[in-house]
């Protein structure tokens, strides 16, 4: 039985669709069969006359139902965390072309197509296991329909330029409370992202940790800190508004102040191709400029 592939992106500019085109002929050279994503249905029919033939999806249900061996994006590290909303729990291993700017997720180059899918058909490949981040809270103060981040669950201020303070407890041990504009709670995966860009920790995707990286506190010796990943953590977030904000990947949503959110890892995890020939030590270096400097 052949390959099943399945193409995901959110939307796909002019200047996009010539890569749009290189997969689909690849996929299709290879023998293997096309499940879309319903947003690429129209630009797909202005392609290629034979699209009424594929198969296509627009949630979870309907991806699992035609049940594909990999799902490729097309896009940048924001794609592969909306594609983890669609693919769940399936164990569908996601493979990222990067049409955006930096790609620590979509880590495979938009001129690498034909090289990308070979490397399926020929299982030239690692599976690399990415953990999530699970939230509960009460369904009263937020009602999600997947409450898992696979880069990071973030709690901060809203509508106000005060601070929020965070009390934090670990297996239900008071740790500190953080005065800041909020609190990063990140996954190894998310360690490249937001994180990161408050000075939190670079961590290998299949690190056993979360990091808790405060953002612009006021606690001057306040630094990020590195916990295992079996340990339950316990944020009571308050503001001077009535609300905070509660992000969850790209996902936005609004909280009473005062509210409890407990944070642990899923129970299942999200499987990443890898190139064998392109590890991640080798896309931090080539993403960072690490190297650049001829005594290296």
């Amino acid at each position: 039985m052949s390959l099943q592939i399945a193409i995901y992106a959110r939307d796909i500019k002019k200047t996009s669709v010539p890569f749009l085109e290189e997969l689909m002929l690849q996929i299709r050279n290879s023998g293997a069969g096309l499940v879309l994503f319903e947003a690429l249905a129209e630009t797909v029919a202005s392609l290629d006359e034979n699209s009424q033939e594929m198969h296509v999806f627009s949630d979870h249900v309907q991806l699992n139902r035609y049940a594909p061996d990999f799902l490729i994006t097309l896009g940048g590290d924001g794609t592969i965390l909306e594609a983890a909303t669609i693919v769940r729990d399936a164990r569908i291993p996601i493979l990222g072309i990067n049409l955006g700017r930096l790609g620590f997720l979509a880590d495979v180059a938009k001129t690498e197509i034909s090289r990308a899918v070979k490397a399926l058909l020929a299982e030239d490949y690692d599976i690399v296991e990415r953990s999530l981040i699970e939230l509960e809270s009460d369904p009263s103060v937020l009602e999600i329909d997947f409450p898992y981040a696979l880069n990071e669950v973030t709690t901060g201020r809203k509508d106000s330029t005060s601070m929020v303070s965070v009390d934090t407890f670990i297996d239900g041990t008071f740790l500190t409370t953080y005065w800041a504009d909020g609190l990063i709670v990140s996954t190894p995966t998310g360690s490249t992202g937001y994180s990161l860009s408050c000075g939190g920790p670079i961590m290998m995707p299949q690190s056993r940790n979360f990091v808790l990286t405060p953002i612009a506190p006021h606690n001057l010796n306040v630094r990020p800190f590195v916990i295992p990943d079996n340990q339950e953590i316990e944020l009571i977030v308050e503001s001077r508004k009535r609300e905070v904000q509660i992000s969850m990947d790209s996902r936005i949503y609004q909280a009473p102040s005062g509210c409890s959110l407990k944070l642990r890892k899923a129970g299942f995890s999200l499987a990443s191709v890898q190139l064998k020939d392109l590890p991640f030590s080798s896309t931090l270096r080539s993403k960072l400029f690490w190297g650049v400097d001829r005594r290296n």
